[in-house]
């Protein structure tokens, strides 16, 4: 078994990448749509390495075996003959993550992360903003509210009902928030976009809802205290999460 050891590896890595890309979108839990072809080529690539690593542990093992029987006759010398080809059994331990990424996927980045995110900033100084579209409620990200409702000296948000999808994480004292994480590259450099919901009891957390409301004007435009936005809520309705689950830029 050992000596399949390396194969076994690469196949288990391979058919894991696969399993996410090919066969499911939750490779959107990870990392942007846009890496999706190369984490397929990726897989393939592990596959065919796993499959030729077979082949070679194969055939080294039939040029070896006339071998063993002298090999293991030589006391004290366990690394001799087809011994020095056998897999650390450290390596094994990668067989972990993999089998957990093929079977039992991590679940996306949720109220945990956006609690322990520092504050996160939409924009850059206060100005001006496009107008916006017709219709009410309007559908917004939780960036582009959030642009909105500190930085906008015309105050575009003001008699507009909107409409934003996140998911739930509790603050102190009943209160509660929308959020979304925000990827550039992979999880790992994820951000938070978070608004303050008023008007509706907080719902369990990481909870995926859709927030019908107000802006709820709040401190001085581009100051620490207009952060995080708030939103007076009309409607609560709990969602599916999406298939993917990050905000879009």
């Amino acid at each position: 078994m050992r000596r399949y050891g390396p194969a076994l590896l690469l196949l288990l890595s391979g058919a894991a990448v696969l399993r996410i890309t090919v066969f499911s979108d939750l490779y959107l839990r990870y990392v942007q749509s846009g890496l999706k072809v190369y984490l397929i080529a990726s897989g393939v690539l592990l596959l065919a390495l796993g499959a030729l690593s077979a082949v070679r542990a194969t055939r080294t093992h039939d040029h070896e075996a006339e071998d063993e029987d002298e090999a293991d006759a030589q006391a004290g010398d366990e690394d001799h003959g087809h011994n020095h080809h056998r897999t650390p059994r450290i390596a094994w331990l990668l067989t972990v993550p993999a089998a957990a990424l093929l079977l039992f996927p991590p679940p996306a980045l949720g109220s945990y992360s956006a609690d322990r995110e520092a504050e996160q900033r939409a924009a850059q100084g206060v100005g001006t903003f496009p107008a916006l579209p017709s219709g009410d409620p309007v559908a917004l990200t939780l960036g582009e509210y959030t642009s909105r409702a500190i930085y906008d000296s015309g105050k575009s948000l003001t008699g507009r009902a909107v409409r934003m999808t996140g998911f739930v994480t509790r603050g102190d004292n009943g209160t509660w928030y929308l959020a979304r994480l925000l990827i550039t590259c992979c999880a790992a450099d994820a951000s938070t976009y978070k608004i303050e919901i008023k008007g509706a009891d907080a719902p369990v957390n990481d909870t995926w809802v859709t927030v019908t409301g107000t802006w709820h004007p709040k401190g001085k435009l581009g100051s620490d205290e207009a952060w995080p936005p708030v939103l007076d809520s009309t409607s609560v309705k709990t969602v599916k999460e999406p298939a993917n689950p990050y905000e879009r830029r």
